[in-house]
């Protein structure tokens, strides 16, 4: 029986999972080629904690590492539908329903907001 996301370990498998499920796709995969996971992990994990768990600690200003990547709105599409079925795939409950909101509010956020800037390719 899935259970819902309760803790960092919940996140931890969230994040690893989901990053795992999206370089399987090959139009998503060449974005993040530059990409150490081994070190952004954990950063990105942070990330999540934070808006999930409402855990202190997290202050990087997430839009400004992506901003400059050569992304397209089919990019924010399969990133979060891929976000969408880890979470469906792994958790049920109020915080994996947060999870996708929260997703969907910042796919439209940084698509829009790159899209005002010219930056959307």
């Amino acid at each position: 029986m899935k259970e819902d996301i309760s803790n960092s370990s919940d996140v931890a498998v969230l994040v690893k999972t989901f990053y795992a499920n999206l370089l399987l796709n090959e139009e998503v995969k060449p974005i993040f080629a530059h990409v150490n996971f081994e070190t952004h992990m954990p950063h990105m994990i942070a990330f999540w904690e934070f808006v999930l768990l409402d855990k202190e600690g997290y202050t990087t200003n997430v839009f400004d590492k992506h901003v400059n990547l050569p992304l397209n709105a089919e990019h924010f599409a399969i990133w979060l539908k891929t976000f969408e079925n880890t979470v469906h795939d792994l958790f049920l409950g109020e915080t994996a329903n947060m999870a996708i909101q929260r997703a969907q509010t910042i796919a439209y956020s940084f698509e829009s907001k790159m899209k005002q800037m010219g930056k959307l390719h």
